[in-house]
């Protein structure tokens, strides 16, 4: 059959169309690039935010008017599948736990569900770039969050597994491994392993290729401080940190039951920066919490300006169904959330430009993961950062440059 895939969201959602792809390819099914080409259409769906909600609810009623059989995989099956069936009355759902099941619902057998590792499954990546699951679920339940109802309670894949996976997208041309999970800091956790154990079996793969360790929540990072912060020495791992705050002020963690508090953010960020100091900090803040006063938010001003993050991801806070978030009183307008949202935005601005002009003049080994527009391509430094050179070089191709220039977001690089 022909098939055609829509993917939205998060890294583990970009893992996830790599086992609908390995078992479609499997299958023997054709991967089409485009709806009409398509006898099925799957949907993998995000639903994070309000917005990212409406955008899957437009999509599946843009798709609905092929008249094709449609799959509505992802976040949405788990947690709104009633919304889903109000759009798309026939829709099949395939909610993340049981997506190996994928091949079974497309050819309408009759399925005995139940939750096996992802890791078990078959994978084909598509580019240079291979998004891999360590782990489903979260062993946490922050008040804003839908995603853990979503994904169900923490289930770490053995190292062995998960080392495969790696091993497998390798073979495949992939060099760059993005590790991948709700969070990863909490890996292993239900296991009696660790994150850093984990990243040291992996690092041991012979091969040329970089692995950058996606987002941490502060609280499980603490745990397990020391061994994540020793496994990064390893060269093959981006020094690259992903670790959100979300807020400045400890009364608006607290109740956003996110279970640590600003000085444990900071003695993090600090950990990191003594050993790799050109690491690069990329963190996440939410604007317009329940209850956010002028004072709190502009305590999250002070904490951005004093940490300088590389990266800050804000987003306005959403209330999504069954958190506990959405029954909370002092509900901050949309209007106050946008200046809010537009101030720290600017702030962040201009610590972004700030901190790469640093990289002037600096030498880095660049691995090209994509081409853009005008023969110019982007790649990665040994730090995530991302450089752009118009050189003549090959995409998944390791290269010396040196940095040259920079805006808020990218390097600019030359040959050496």
């Amino acid at each position: 059959m022909n098939i055609y895939l829509e993917t939205y969201g998060c890294t583990a959602n970009k893992s996830d169309e790599s086992v609908i792809r390995g078992i479609l390819k499997k299958e023997n099914h054709e991967i089409v690039e485009s709806s009409e080409k398509a006898d099925i259409l799957i949907l993998l769906t995000c639903t994070v935010i309000g917005t990212t909600e409406q955008r899957m609810l437009s999509r599946m009623q843009a798709l609905s008017k092929t008249n094709k059989k449609i799959v509505v995989a992802g976040c949405m099956p788990s947690v709104q599948p009633d919304l889903i069936k109000s759009i798309v009355p026939n829709a099949f759902l395939v909610p993340p736990q049981y997506l190996y099941h994928i091949n079974d619902i497309i050819l309408e057998k009759e399925i005995n569900f139940e939750v096996k590792n992802k890791t078990l499954s078959p994978k084909n990546f598509n580019g240079i770039s291979a998004p891999i699951s360590i782990a489903e679920g979260c062993t946490l339940s922050c008040s804003y969050c839908i995603t853990h109802f979503a994904r169900g309670k923490l289930r770490s894949f053995p190292i062995e597994e998960v080392s495969s996976d790696v091993y497998n997208a390798l073979k495949q041309g992939c060099k760059e491994i993005q590790i991948t999970a709700q969070d990863t800091a909490s890996y292993g956790f239900d296991t009696g392993d660790n994150l850093g154990n984990l990243l040291f079996n992996i690092c041991k793969i012979k091969g040329n290729f970089r692995i950058r360790v996606g987002m941490m929540n502060p609280f499980t990072a603490q745990k397990n401080l020391e061994g994540i912060v020793s496994a990064y020495e390893n060269p093959k791992i981006y020094k690259f940190l992903h670790l959100p705050v979300q807020s400045g002020d400890n009364n608006l963690l607290k109740q956003m039951n996110r279970k640590y508090t600003v000085e444990d953010f900071l003695e993090i960020v600090d950990k990191f920066r003594e050993k790799y100091p050109n690491l690069t900090l990329s963190t996440d803040v939410i604007v317009g919490f329940p209850t956010e006063t002028e004072r709190q938010i502009n305590r999250t001003a002070r904490l951005l300006k004093k940490v300088k993050p590389d990266i800050v991801n804000i987003t306005r806070y959403s209330a999504r169904p069954l958190t506990k978030a959405k029954t909370m009183k002092g509900r901050v307008s949309t209007k106050l959330a946008k200046e809010r949202s537009k101030y720290l935005t600017e702030v962040c601005s201009t610590i972004s430009k700030e901190k790469n002009k640093e990289h002037k003049g600096k030498k880095y080994t660049v691995l090209i993961t994509k081409k853009v527009k005008n023969d110019t391509f982007v790649g990665r430094a040994e730090n995530y950062k991302p450089v752009i050179t118009n050189e003549k070089v090959e995409i998944g191709e390791s290269i010396n440059l040196k940095i040259v220039d920079s805006d808020s977001i990218h390097l600019f690089g030359k040959l050496i």
